[in-house]
């Protein structure tokens, strides 16, 4: 018999997370990434690999959340692009994994259900509220990913990630 159905919460970016809830439980891992050196410059880049894995080891009849994001005009050229890599990313490791597409939602949507806007440490807040089992995963102000990785697979699982 197959476990309750899972809901993935999933922030992108280099400082976002991944959120696996299913109405009780609840795991956040932040978003995989490894430094390397390009022009003797040390950068941070999405770890595709282990991306792929964290996603392989789901079940494929668990839904998925992604916030739908887009890049920002006071964002620079680099930032964008890097942006947009991960966030495809992402698309491809979800695509690959599950059976049903994922559910990809705009920030104003989904804070907006949650009565949030753009403030981080709101979030942070909002998620210790609804989740207080879990709140110590989210401590520190950086981990303001991991807070909307789980608003994120809240919104999920409310929904059934068919909105």
């Amino acid at each position: 018999m197959r476990e309750r159905m899972k809901f993935i919460g999933i922030d992108p970016g280099l400082h976002g997370a991944i959120a696996i809830f299913d109405g009780e439980k609840l795991a956040v891992h932040d978003m995989p990434i490894k430094k390397i050196t390009i022009n003797k410059k040390r950068r941070s880049m999405l770890d595709m690999q282990v991306l792929a894995d964290l996603m392989h080891e789901q079940d494929p009849h668990d839904r998925v959340v992604i916030e739908a994001v887009h890049a920002m005009p006071a964002q620079g050229v680099t930032s964008s692009f890097s942006f947009g890599v991960v966030f495809g990313a992402i698309q491809q490791a979800v695509a690959c994994n599950f059976y049903a597409p994922a559910l990809l939602v705009t920030p104003q949507r989904w804070k907006g259900h949650f009565g949030l806007d753009s403030n981080k440490d709101a979030s942070r807040a909002r998620a210790s509220e609804l989740l207080p089992a879990h709140a110590h995963l989210w401590p520190l102000k950086k981990h303001d990913g991991r807070a909307e990785a789980a608003l994120l697979a809240l919104y999920g699982h409310r929904y059934g990630a068919i909105t």
